[in-house]
């Protein structure tokens, strides 16, 4: 997402946003030890699962999932569609 982007760009480091897979450059990667994954909830699970497929591939990569936020965000139904 763009504010991972800005998130990485305020610590000085590199971050791309990606439509798939096939967009990853090997060089990108030179002299990096750890690796951050993140999607949008619109992402299919499919194409995060071959980027990370890709990075296994080209580099040895294991999977490591930490933990998340939880989000206590809700939100209303707007009043037309509320029953």
């Amino acid at each position: 997402s763009n504010r991972l982007r800005e998130v990485a760009a305020a610590e000085k480091k590199p971050a791309y946003r990606i439509q798939s897979a096939a967009e990853l450059n090997p060089e990108w990667f030179e002299g990096i030890a750890n690796v951050g994954i993140s999607a949008g909830a619109s992402t299919p699970e499919v194409l995060v699962e071959e980027v990370i497929t890709k990075l296994k591939v080209l580099f040895g990569a294991t999977v490591e999932t930490l933990p998340g936020k939880e989000e206590k965000i809700h939100f209303r139904l707007p009043r037309e569609i509320e029953r």
